[in-house]
């Protein structure tokens, strides 16, 4: 059994800090105290706490809450969830969930217990109960749904958590997790930016003879999404894992020149997803990093946001979901010697192009539902090689061209305004074998086909490849379930993600605290 001592609470703040950045004095003390938290924030803030109960109920132990405990799995405890609020304003402060053994619970104890919005420590004191708090874990954890609208933050938000146990008489009688923002308890200036990833569905004129070219329709999910913190600092500095570091760096330094900022920030990069798979992760990064920067120095438009960052000068899809989310059309660029564009280029090679006029803009159906499915396999084409992609083969024939439009035009559009999800989906059955979407699915390897094939024998209304993938995606309703298992069972020699997530309605969230 682990004790105050044995856990090295100032080790593990170190730690922490390494991660996610300076914590203030306040979310420390909160974090390792081993006191009554109610009494310390009617302290420290000047104002009285309540509490309310959002749930309470007898359940069996499972075996996390027994080892914990120290009792058998099954054993029946009371399982609490709380809110601790100021009182005048309701604002909830903290977020609790309790575990406590029924066989331990003397009768009046229980009874105060199972009665609403009394905090635990106080009914500790009431009955003079001797204890002390055992501290065995500090972590930083992510916003569910739940949590998110408790406190009224975005759904993939960080979060400060700490667990520990009450023990009386040499036994546990309560273990606790307590919760809160982290932004909560601090006085920086911070801002945080949650952007959705997009389904990139398929540029539309790859031909050019228009006089136009590209044009695109795509939409957002929410799950997955990129984090993005950053406050003000007097160097540039990066805090996160993997490639996407780099990428945040570069737009940091090209946002901070364009807004004239003679010193830094400090970035965070607190959530991400891998880039190349199909999904739009380096705009969605380079775009939350430039946005979190002109909130601190100076508020930017999003399209003058992505200019500085480079992004959208092939398919404004990224930048038209950051800013709006939904289903959305773009109508490209003006194509030829006198034209924004002169030849065939994806987006990040097309630095200085603006990003495309958004010609169409609609919510998808909210029960609608959509599979992301993600073999482990090498990421899809990019940098130099999708450059030569672009160069081999565009132009496209205009026959495929005219096809595509009638298919978006008459059945995509329709599909999505009508919520006709059948005559969506049919849509997106069809454009996979048009234009330069059939470029990209000719360059996949033997089990993207395969993945296809299997989702299309399910009940999913439409399947497709997002951009260059390996991403592949399919739209439905009802019976999305056997549409998970199909993905799961083609994937299963090489691996990969596979998960149902909603369309996302509203487009990146950009949140400045305090």
């Amino acid at each position: 059994m682990k004790t105050m001592t044995s856990f090295n609470i100032a080790g593990k703040l170190r730690e922490l800090e390494r991660d996610v950045g300076t914590l203030s004095p306040m979310q420390k003390i909160l974090l390792g105290t081993d006191g009554s938290v109610t009494t310390l924030l009617e302290n420290a803030l000047g104002c009285e706490v309540t509490v309310q109960t959002l749930s309470q109920e007898v359940i069996p132990a499972n075996e996390r809450v027994a080892a914990s405990l120290g009792i058998h799995t099954g054993d029946m405890v009371n399982h609490r969830r709380v809110t601790l609020n100021e009182k005048e304003s309701g604002k909830p402060l903290l977020y609790a969930a309790s575990d406590t053994p029924i066989s331990r619970l003397d009768p009046s104890f229980k009874d105060d217990l199972m009665r609403a919005d009394i905090p635990i420590g106080r009914i500790m004191q009431k009955h003079q109960i001797e204890a002390r708090r055992e501290l065995d874990d500090v972590q930083v954890c992510r916003a569910d749904t739940r949590i998110s609208k408790v406190f009224g933050i975005f759904s993939h938000e960080p979060l400060l958590s700490r667990r520990y146990r009450i023990i009386t008489r040499g036994e546990p009688l309560i273990t606790i997790r307590e919760t809160f923002p982290y932004y909560n308890f601090t006085d920086e200036s911070r801002v945080i930016v949650e952007a959705p990833a997009r389904i990139h569905m398929t540029l539309i004129d790859m031909n050019g003879s228009s006089g136009r070219v590209d044009g695109g329709i795509g939409l957002s999910v929410e799950d997955p999404a990129i984090v993005v913190e950053a406050k003000r600092s007097d160097k540039l500095t990066v805090r996160g894992e993997g490639e996407s570091v780099e990428r945040v760096k570069k737009t940091a330094e090209k946002v901070l020149a364009a807004l004239g900022v003679h010193g830094g920030a400090e970035i965070t990069l607190h959530r991400t997803y891998p880039g190349h798979i199909g999904l739009g992760s380096g705009t969605q990064i380079a775009l939350a990093t430039a946005s979190a920067l002109s909130t601190l120095y100076r508020p930017m438009e999003v399209r003058e946001i992505a200019t500085i960052a480079g992004r959208g000068g092939t398919s404004g899809i990224g930048t038209a979901t950051f800013e709006s989310g939904g289903f959305v059309l773009d109508g490209g660029h003006s194509f030829g010697p006198l034209g924004e564009k002169s030849d065939f280029r994806p987006s990040a090679a097309s630095g200085g192009v603006k990003p495309a006029p958004v010609l169409f803009r609609h919510p998808v159906p909210e029960d609608w539902q959509i599979l992301l499915a993600t073999p482990a396999i090498p990421e899809g084409a990019h940098g130099k090689a999708e450059v030569d992609i672009f160069r081999q083969y565009c132009p496209v024939p205009i026959g495929d061209v005219q096809a595509l439009c009638h298919t978006v035009l008459m059945q995509m559009l329709p599909g999505i305004v009508e919520k006709d999800l059948d005559l969506f989906g049919t849509a997106v059955n069809t454009i996979q074998g048009l234009g330069f979407k059939r470029v990209e699915h000719s360059l996949q390897p033997p089990l993207i086909r395969d993945l296809i094939d299997a989702l299309r024998v399910t009940d999913a209304a439409g399947v497709g490849l997002s951009s260059f993938g390996p991403t592949v995606y399919a739209i439905g309703d009802t019976g999305m379930q056997d549409v998970l298992k199909a993905a799961e069972e083609a994937m299963a020699e090489t691996g990969g993600t596979a998960f149902i997530t909603h369309p996302r309605n509203r487009g990146a969230e950009v949140r400045a605290s305090p």
